[in-house]
């Protein structure tokens, strides 16, 4: 288990006491969206670096925009970074811009705008 899905197990644990507790609904409504935020932003941190193990095309331009060597926690800063810039205009949307977003298209981009990936949901 890595630091990721720690802090996200934790926030779930946290939630589960909550609910178990009736603790205030918007405190769970709050902290449900932030472990959904954090899942998808793992999920596709993970997926990007899966990628880059055969793409040294993906490794080299992770370094050239600043972050360093390819590694999980660089990649999740990329993709973070990158999810904070898309645009949002509710939590869903947000959570699906960064579910939808190419954060590979992205790496390789010189001009960095956010291509979202055709048909998926």
């Amino acid at each position: 288990m890595d630091d990721y899905q720690k802090e996200i197990g934790d926030l779930e644990i946290q939630i589960e006491k909550l609910v178990e507790a009736e603790g205030d609904k918007e405190m769970i409504a709050d902290l449900s969206m932030q472990a959904e935020i954090l899942r998808v932003l793992y999920a596709q941190a993970l997926e990007l670096f899966a990628s880059g193990r055969g793409d040294a095309d993906l490794r080299a331009a992770l370094a050239i925009k600043g972050y360093g060597d390819w590694n999980l926690d660089n990649v999740y800063a990329f993709v973070y970074e990158r999810a904070v810039e898309l645009p949002t205009s509710a939590h869903q949307a947000f959570v699906g811009g960064i579910r939808d977003a190419d954060f590979a298209a992205i790496l390789h981009e010189e001009g960095g705008s956010s291509p979202l990936r055709a048909g998926r949901a």
